[in-house]
């Protein structure tokens, strides 16, 4: 049995042979173009498999997705906004192999339950703070996709007195506020000129004012929101991976304080918020564990 995985973001797209353990075998990450996202994946997918026969392909992608219908139309994909049937494609392109669709928040979390910082928690929301804010959720040792698999997309949850325009068309999306390219653009708008979010975490740890309320604005809606999913569903872990998650004190600080300041609760009084251990190719694995392991 040869295992293939997939993952589908905005910025990037990785695939990779999957091992029986869920470790990777020679990864390959490509940008992923502003057209043609489907020729690309295509030649990914063709490129990791070789001549091997394929029998199980994992693919996460960015939502949202419908996990029944096997369709995407991620928010940060132009092309495939409209809804895309990617795993028709793939089907197509390795007609000998069983297919299966997670969300990429999905993905992450089952790998960090697996391998990573929730191992030996069975329940646990995994959250993905980069361009985008995104979220999978883990019960019972299993993926829990929901109704249509974006059960845990915690990005378009509702921050409080935030007017901030999301890329899915409402306004105030945890997703706007608190992403990396959110937090940027708040900053921007108050007279920050920096160009990255890296630099923007950089000047918040040197005290740059409008930086550090950049973060801090970040960090606190981060915390409630964790706060509140925790209340929801009933999880005591919340990992957290993702580019704009390295931030460092000047983001995790008021997070952190936040997310104590509102999980008042008794079932919450052991609320704990941890770093995603397994890093870039951590959604990749996910998804090639849950074609292994049909999660």
């Amino acid at each position: 049995m040869t295992a293939l995985a997939l993952d589908v973001g905005g910025t990037k797209m990785a695939a990779a042979r999957v091992r029986p353990d869920g470790g990777l075998d020679d990864p390959v990450t490509v940008p992923t173009p502003a057209s043609g996202v489907w020729e690309a994946c295509a030649s990914l997918l063709r490129k990791v498999a070789g001549d091997a026969p394929i029998t199980r392909v994992g693919i996460a992608s960015a939502g949202p997705v419908d996990a029944v219908a096997g369709t995407v139309g991620p928010l940060n994909i132009a092309e495939w906004c409209g809804g895309f049937p990617l795993v028709d494609s793939v089907r197509t392109l390795l007609p000998e192999a069983s297919v299966r669709l997670v969300l990429d928040g999905a993905a992450a979390a089952y790998a960090e339950h697996r391998l990573g910082a929730g191992r030996g928690v069975p329940d646990l929301l995994a959250v993905v703070v980069s361009t985008g804010v995104g979220g999978g959720l883990i019960r019972g040792g299993r993926i829990d996709g929901g109704r249509t698999g974006n059960a845990g997309h915690i990005g378009h949850m509702v921050v409080p007195d935030a007017d901030d325009r999301c890329g899915c068309g409402a306004t105030g999306c945890l997703e706007a506020v608190a992403s990396g390219s959110g937090a940027l653009r708040w900053a921007r708008a108050n007279g920050w000129s920096g160009a990255t979010g890296a630099d923007l975490a950089v000047d918040a740890e040197l005290g740059e004012p409008t930086a550090a309320a950049a973060l801090d604005r970040a960090g606190v809606a981060l915390g409630r929101a964790f706060a509140s999913a925790a209340a929801l569903l009933d999880v005591d872990l919340v990992v957290i991976g993702g580019g704009f998650a390295q931030s460092g004190p000047a983001l995790w600080t008021p997070m952190t304080t936040s997310a104590a300041a509102h999980a008042r609760l008794s079932f919450l009084h052991d609320l704990r918020l941890v770093r995603a251990e397994l890093g870039v190719l951590g959604t990749l694995s996910g998804a090639g564990l849950a074609a292994l392991d049909d999660a």
